[in-house]
C-alpha cells in the first residue's frame, strides 16, 4: 500500500467523481482508476459502488476513509514536527475564521514582530471550521461561537459588551442606555441569517422578547456602520468607538455580551509558530 494511493483515494472519496478527481490531482483519469483498483485489491474489498459512469463510497470505503484521513494527518504532523526540530522552516500557521472582526489588528501586530512566519487564512462557517480542525487541515480557529467537540480545546481571548448603534439625530441619540425591548418597532440593520454575529444577536432579541424588523441584511461588519450612518436603520454593535455620524447606547437589559475564542485540536500536533500566535493573541487582548 503506497502513500500516493491513499492520497488519491481520499480525493476520489471526497469528490465521488473519477474524472473531476483526476483533474484536481493533475493526472490522467485512466491512471487514477488503475491506482484505485490496485488499492482495492490490496485492501481486499471494493471501496466504491459503481453505477455506470458514477461512483459512490460504500460502507467499506467509509470505514477505510476514516482511518486514511487519520493516518495522513498523523504523517503530516510528523513531517511538520521533524522539520521544525531540524530548523527546516521558519514556521507556518493556518487559521480558519468566519470573520476577521476584532482579530485583524492583533494579526497585523504579530506579523510585524514575526515577518518570517507564513500565515494562511481560510474563511469558513462554523461547521466547516469544525471539519477542518478535525481533519488537521488548519491549526487554529477564531470564532465568536462555541465549538464543542471531543478533543477540541479553546481559550476565550476577548469578551465585550454590545451596544445599539443609531444615526446622529435619531430620537434616541441623546440617550446613554436603552432596554432592547424598547426597540421592537425600529428598523434594524442585521447580518445574514447564517452569519455568526447574527446567530448571537438573535439570542439577545429572543431574551428581550422581540422579533426585530430587518430592512437590510449584510455579511460585512463595516457595512453595518455605513448603513446606520446613512439613516437606514439601527443595529447591534460589538464595540463602542468614536465614529462620526453614529451614537452608541448601552443595553440596560438583557445582558448582551459576545466573546471571541481561539480553538485548536488538543490531540493533534500544534506547531511552535501556532503556539506562539495563540499565546500572543491571549496577551494582546489581556493588555487591552
Amino acid at each position: 500500500m503506497e502513500l500516493l494511493q491513499l492520497r488519491y483515494f481520499r480525493t476520489v472519496a471526497r469528490m465521488e467523481h473519477m474524472t473531476k478527481a483526476a483533474e484536481e490531482l493533475c493526472i490522467a483519469q485512466p491512471a487514477l482508476s488503475k491506482t484505485i483498483a490496485r488499492l482495492e485489491e490490496t485492501v481486499g474489498v471494493p471501496l466504491f459502488d459503481r453505477y455506470g459512469g458514477r461512483i459512490r463510497l460504500n460502507p467499506f470505503g467509509k470505514a477505510f476513509l476514516d482511518k486514511v484521513e487519520k493516518a495522513l494527518a498523523l504523517l503530516d504532523e510528523g513531517r511538520k514536527e521533524v522539520a521544525e526540530l531540524a530548523g527546516l522552516e521558519q514556521g507556518s500557521i493556518h487559521l480558519a475564521t468566519s470573520t476577521l472582526e476584532r482579530l485583524s489588528e492583533a494579526l497585523g501586530d504579530f506579523l510585524t514582530r514575526h515577518p518570517e512566519v507564513q500565515f494562511r487564512l481560510t474563511q469558513a462557517s462554523l461547521e466547516e471550521m469544525s471539519g477542518l480542525l478535525e481533519r488537521g487541515e488548519v491549526d487554529l480557529c477564531f470564532t465568536p461561537l462555541q465549538m464543542e467537540r471531543p478533543g477540541f480545546a479553546q481559550e476565550t481571548v476577548l469578551s465585550e459588551q454590545m451596544y445599539v448603534a443609531v444615526p446622529a439625530g435619531h430620537r434616541l441619540a441623546d440617550r446613554t442606555g436603552v432596554h432592547l425591548a424598547e426597540l421592537a418597532d425600529e428598523p434594524f440593520i442585521g447580518y445574514k441569517e447564517s452569519f455568526p454575529f447574527q446567530q448571537m444577536n438573535d439570542e439577545f432579541f429572543r431574551s428581550a422578547g422581540i422579533a426585530p424588523h430587518f430592512v437590510c441584511r449584510v455579511d460585512e461588519p463595516a457595512a453595518v456602520a455605513s448603513l446606520v450612518r446613512a439613516g437606514l436603520g439601527i443595529a447591534l454593535y460589538g464595540c463602542k468607538r468614536e465614529e462620526s455620524g453614529l451614537a452608541f447606547l448601552s443595553i440596560d437589559s438583557p445582558v448582551c455580551r459576545r466573546s471571541f475564542r481561539l480553538v485548536w485540536h488538543d490531540k493533534r500536533y500544534l506547531s511552535m509558530a501556532a503556539r506562539q500566535f495563540r499565546d500572543f493573541v491571549v496577551r494582546y487582548f489581556a493588555e487591552r
